[in-house]
């Protein structure tokens, strides 16, 4: 049984936490960094990418985040947590933990009353998969190295960079859990790679 964190300043991490547990591990809501320590993967929730910062920078998370990224531990980013992720943020000298090697478009779908749902076709998860997209941003640059999962509208709504994995919609807000048990496949894998060295 994996132990995988949901980082529990802001946002929807209760709905991750049901949905790991659904999955059957462990889910434990970081709300300390030491807490990281305690798990073998990690999932940035939706939120509001911003707030989310300032928490991050008040709790003293930042390093302790990229620390855990840089250690092979795979990080799944989803909606604001993808934009956490990502190297590049369109329209902003700055970015957030700059781990995944993407540029994103915040907001990129419109505000948050053009939130909508769609089926999506997710490359080795599922070929329906009940996407919930709330202001949701989009990746507008990828690396070659980096798998690109699932596509809206022309846009890269979903994508993967080895131990890296970021979604512009909510996979927490539905009863679909194919894309959190791809994570955790993920997860497995890495442990037992970094078991192996």
């Amino acid at each position: 049984m994996l132990k995988i964190g949901v980082l529990g300043l802001q946002g929807a991490f209760r709905e991750h936490k049901q949905s790991i547990e659904a999955c059957g591990h462990e889910a434990l809501i970081i709300k300390k960094k030491e807490q990281l320590q305690e798990v073998d993967g990690l999932i940035l929730p939706g939120g509001e990418s911003t707030t989310m910062r300032r928490l991050i920078e008040r709790y003293d998370f930042f390093e302790a985040l990229q620390q855990f990224g840089q250690s092979g531990k795979p990080i799944f980013g989803t909606c604001a947590g993808l934009i956490l992720l990502a190297t590049n943020i369109q329209g902003q000298d700055d970015a957030h933990l700059k781990l995944m090697d993407m540029v994103v478009a915040r907001n990129a779908f419109g505000r948050q009353r053009e939130s909508f749902e769609t089926k999506l076709n997710i490359k080795g998860v599922t070929d329906d998969f009940e996407a919930v997209f709330i202001r949701a941003p989009y990746i507008a640059e990828v690396k070659e190295d980096t798998e690109v999962l699932a596509t809206y509208d022309g846009k890269i709504v979903a994508a993967q960079q080895k131990h890296y994995l970021a979604a512009a919609f909510h996979p927490e807000l539905t009863d679909d859990h194919h894309l959190v048990q791809y994570f955790i496949e993920m997860v497995k894998k890495y442990k037992l790679k970094l078991a192996a060295h």
